[in-house]
């Protein structure tokens, strides 16, 4: 996921267009390192939603929207999200790039109160493991950060709270809030020869009111939500090329609020669940630097995740 867009950054850095605006972190009396540098600003704000919902998804407990039943009562899923993403192309300014962007993440939930009757305020305690390889080229994880052998550990934690325990032909509802948090990564090495490097953390904050029903041997739930998403990057360049003998450091702080929805549908062989979910990202004017032609900078975008479930 994160190679792809520090991809997408690096191309941002090759070649100048036309500016619509100047984005603040960007000052240069050299007209192309401006603009570099406003393009990677660009390409930034424009993946930074796209991060975040790839380790959020939509439902906080794939498929269902159920209680636990309190104490006694637990589940643990495996699911890979993945969303529909779509940058500008500084390269050209003509044609978006484009492609998946998946997270395999790990949930897990423990029932701590069944609720009154009908399961009214039931509570659930939530958890979520977000995995990310650190042996990619060119990319490293913050010395600082948790890890599971090779891999770096994004940690989410939250509460779900029933509203309605239901049995057909009534649906179970419950509202749940998470926390998800990415470790700071890097991209590149400048005093190791590489022309740029860039790092990032990620936070995303979800609220989510979910709906579910079991049929038979299918479980369905849809469930609509707000994302707050937060970052901080920092890229560091040269500023004086063909020379490439000094650098700038620029900061880019990134605050997106998106609204989302999202339908799951599973089949449920008693204590294994399996569960597809495909959902939508409401899209947000981010304000470019440069006019991007082939790319609206207000669309929305396609998520999905698939995973399995096992309930206790």
């Amino acid at each position: 996921m994160l190679r792809w867009v520090m991809k997408s950054s690096l191309v941002c850095c090759a070649l100048a267009a036309p500016l619509a605006a100047q984005n603040s972190q960007c000052t240069s009396g050299n007209a192309s390192v401006q603009d570099a540098c406003n393009r990677a600003v660009d390409a930034y704000k424009t993946f930074q939603p796209l991060g975040g919902i790839a380790i959020s998804g939509g439902n906080p407990v794939l498929g269902t929207a159920r209680g636990l039943g309190g104490l006694g009562h637990l589940f643990v899923s495996a699911r890979v999200n993945a969303v529909k993403a779509e940058v500008p192309n500084p390269d050209t300014t003509q044609k978006a790039l484009s492609g998946g962007v998946p997270a395999p993440v790990v949930e897990a939930g423990v029932g701590l109160f069944p609720g009154l009757g009908a399961g009214f305020l039931s509570v659930d305690a939530l958890a979520s493991a977000t995995l990310l390889p650190t042996n990619l080229a060119k990319l490293s994880v913050d010395s600082s950060a948790r890890k599971i052998g090779s891999m770096a550990l994004g940690l989410g934690y939250g509460v779900r709270v029933g509203v309605l325990k239901g049995s057909f032909p009534i649906p179970s509802i419950s509202v749940s809030a998470m926390r998800r948090t990415l470790p700071r990564v890097r991209l590149g090495d400048v005093s190791n020869g590489d022309n740029f490097q860039f790092d990032t953390d990620l936070k995303a904050t979800n609220i989510r009111v979910a709906a579910s029903m079991r049929l038979l041997l299918l479980d369905v739930a849809a469930g609509v939500g707000v994302d707050k998403y937060t970052s901080t990057g920092h890229m560091v360049y040269y500023n004086n090329p063909p020379l490439n003998t000094a650098t700038d450091t620029v900061t880019i702080p990134v605050s997106n609020t998106r609204q989302i929805l999202f339908v799951d549908a599973g089949l449920n062989l008693v204590l294994v669940k399996l569960v597809g979910e495909v959902g939508f990202q409401t899209g947000k004017d981010q304000k470019l630097s440069t006019n991007y032609s082939d790319f609206d900078p207000k669309a929305g975008h396609v998520f999905g995740g698939i995973g399995v479930r096992i309930s206790l």
